[in-house]
């Protein structure tokens, strides 16, 4: 006969088993297993993890040992616990903040769906923080495009794209990726400045976000630039804390 196909569930909880031979301890092995699977993609977002009683089964663990992985997991932010239903692989996008990839590329290549929802496709005047960074004259005009951008249908960022006139004279042009638009007019961005800070939401941005009126995420202003070193591009984000990561590598 041949041989069943064992399902990859299986495959995967046989990888998280804690090695024998290693001194650290056996929550510890787990959690980190665990956690670089899920950073690896082999655990989707929103999957649910097997029950305890089979990870324990299955992994040759104590119920307490098990439950002491799961935490140290949980409070990385990686899974989390709703109540009767199980424990859930969180969702969480990476943005590697050395290379500049558009948003719903980054998205796409970590399995979701992005989406766009607009709120905004405008010619204005710049205000004075848009003329300034962009290196306008006063009163220059600008087109802004200010979109919810989502995740498989889950809103997880509100932002807000200036840019001269000049260079997007028509906002509407601009269908789902700005920068992929940017590209195929041989305008593309070629670098960037990005400033994080910490920002309380108003009730507006708290509605669009599906979050509380006051409660704090991330704020992320961008600033890019063309090939002639002109700045083309004030992108201002609020990202939904509950969905991004940002990462950056240190090398010595």
């Amino acid at each position: 006969m041949p041989k069943t196909k064992k399902p990859a569930a299986d495959t995967r909880l046989k990888d998280l088993m804690p090695e024998a031979d290693d001194v650290t301890p056996r929550y510890l092995q787990l959690a980190r297993k665990l956690a670089s699977a899920i950073q690896a993609g082999d655990w989707k977002p929103n999957e649910v993890l097997p029950a305890e009683r089979e990870l324990c089964e299955q992994l040759k663990l104590s119920r307490v040992t098990l439950r002491q992985a799961l935490d140290a997991v949980a409070e990385q932010g990686l899974i989390s616990r709703r109540q009767g239903a199980g424990t859930f692989v969180t969702p969480h996008i990476e943005h590697l903040l050395s290379s500049l990839i558009s948003f719903s590329d980054t998205l796409r290549r970590k399995g979701y769906e992005p989406g766009t929802q607009w709120l905004e496709r405008d010619v204005r005047a710049g205000n004075a923080e848009e003329v300034t960074r962009l290196g306008l004259s006063p009163n220059a005009q600008v087109s802004v495009l200010t979109r919810l951008r989502s995740a498989d249908g889950r809103v997880i960022a509100y932002e807000r794209s200036v840019l001269p006139v000049r260079v997007l004279p028509k906002p509407t042009a601009v269908e789902d990726s700005l920068y992929r638009w940017l590209d195929e007019q041989d305008t593309p961005i070629v670098r960037a400045l990005q400033y994080f800070r910490a920002a309380n939401l108003s009730r507006r941005l708290a509605n669009y976000l599906e979050m509380r009126e006051g409660e704090a995420v991330l704020r992320v202003v961008r600033i890019g630039y063309a090939r002639d070193g002109s700045a083309i591009e004030l992108s201002d984000t609020y990202c939904h804390h509950d969905f991004h990561d940002f990462v950056v590598e240190l090398k010595r």
